[in-house]
């Protein structure tokens, strides 16, 4: 009596230790695309992080005086290529040499040698080089323009890594979407397959397809749901750990991400059980009751 009666609790439990089983291996497969679409987002705004600090100067013409520098500025300023823009003077940059030399150069010949200039960042799609040498063109074309100095071979070499880990990231994500739908797809056959018989007696007794795939769809779903929350609330703590360490990654862990992450593993919760747990059924479904028996 006492094996019988564990025997049936053990079978009303059943169900529930499935759903909790599928849910948790479900979250920790979220957890890992989230982490994925984390890196991804974060790697795209750094790289415009770094695209957008490289800088090139213009050296002006001795002959400009301060009015026409500000107006040669604000035409900068306005231009779309333009992130922000900064007036150096001759005093300023001589200063500035003098800090980091230790010396002034201006007391062995005589007079300051460094010329007004204005520093400017481009913004991130006009950080390349075809792109600079197309401004450099335009600009040159001013009269009060004496040169345009900008680093080439470290703008060649910051787009150039920045191609290479973009493209790395991108196949280690679909490698792993791959991976995590294959995962969730196989916890969620396992757990139908224990009601494979329970489906074929509703198949026999009429029940349409319909009808019988209903609530296991809706019960993987809301499984997906629950694993998706509490994914979510794994990666939040994670990225709030990562901010507080470090605020200054705000300028690329922004709110942008937070959300984008949060939804992404919300929606691929519910698509990723809706399609396994429809998939899965359809496959008992089209079983014959004789091949039930040899799987």
């Amino acid at each position: 009596m006492a094996k019988k009666h564990n025997s049936k609790r053990r079978a009303r439990l059943s169900p529930g230790l499935q759903f909790l089983t599928s849910g948790f291996s479900t979250m920790m497969v979220l957890v890992l695309l989230g982490m994925v679409v984390f890196f991804v987002m974060s790697a795209r705004n750094l790289s415009v992080f770094v695209r957008e600090n490289l800088s090139f100067s213009i050296l002006l013409s001795d002959d400009m005086n301060v009015t026409g520098i500000m107006q040669l500025k604000d035409s900068l300023d306005a231009s779309p290529f333009v992130k922000s823009s900064v007036y150096i003077s001759k005093e300023q940059a001589l200063a500035e040499e003098t800090e980091a030399m230790g010396m002034d150069p201006a007391e062995f010949i005589g007079y300051n040698p460094y010329t007004a200039s204005i520093e400017i960042k481009l913004k991130a799609e006009y950080a390349n080089i075809d792109s600079i040498a197309k401004i450099e063109k335009t600009l040159g074309q001013n009269s009060d323009i004496n040169d345009i100095i900008y680093q080439k071979d470290l703008i060649e070499a910051v787009n150039r890594n920045i191609a290479r880990i973009s493209a790395v990231l991108i196949a280690m994500a679909a490698f792993l979407t791959f991976i995590s739908f294959a995962l969730i797809n196989n916890t969620i056959r396992l757990s139908i397959y224990s009601n494979r018989f329970l489906i074929n007696t509703m198949k026999l007794v009429g029940a349409g397809w319909g009808f019988i795939r209903r609530p296991f769809v809706a019960r993987h779903v809301w499984a997906g749901v629950v694993a998706a929350l509490l994914a979510d609330a794994l990666l939040g703590s994670g990225i709030w750990m990562l901010l507080r360490y470090d605020s200054r990654l705000l300028s690329v862990v922004t709110p942008e991400v937070m959300v984008t992450v949060g939804a992404s593993v919300m929606a691929l919760g519910i698509l990723l059980t809706f399609l396994c747990s429809y998939c899965s059924i359809n496959g008992f479904l089209k079983m014959k009751s004789r091949d039930l028996y040899n799987i």
